[in-house]
């Protein structure tokens, strides 16, 4: 699989796992109903299938899509939670993007 699509791959994974632990956070904290929990369900559905459209389900594909949950949990933080992330938000998760994108190019053969 080309590396952008993967990327993009874990892109929509990452969102839809963070959407799918956001929306009960939600109800669990009065700000919304329980019908908060459909969507969710469906958002962490969608998560465990996109993890198995990876041609090698291995420690090597979680731990690179661990660096870009980070990632999208950050701008997450920023544009959904409204808090401005700090210096070292920004560093830790480039370096853990730069961590995945060692682990992604040393597999490749």
């Amino acid at each position: 699989m080309p590396l952008a699509k993967t990327f993009g791959l874990f892109m929509l994974t990452a969102l839809a796992e963070i959407l799918g632990c956001y929306l009960p956070m939600l109800w669990l904290n009065g700000k919304g109903s329980a019908w908060l929990l459909l969507p969710a369900t469906l958002s962490l559905t969608a998560f465990v299938w996109m993890l198995t459209l990876h041609p090698i389900a291995s420690g090597r594909v979680y731990a690179a899509y661990g660096a870009v949950y980070i990632a999208t949990a950050i701008v997450w933080l920023w544009r959904v939670d409204g808090v401005t992330p700090r210096w070292t938000d920004l560093l830790g998760a480039g370096l853990a993007l730069a961590g995945a994108a060692v682990i992604a190019m040393g597999s490749r053969t």
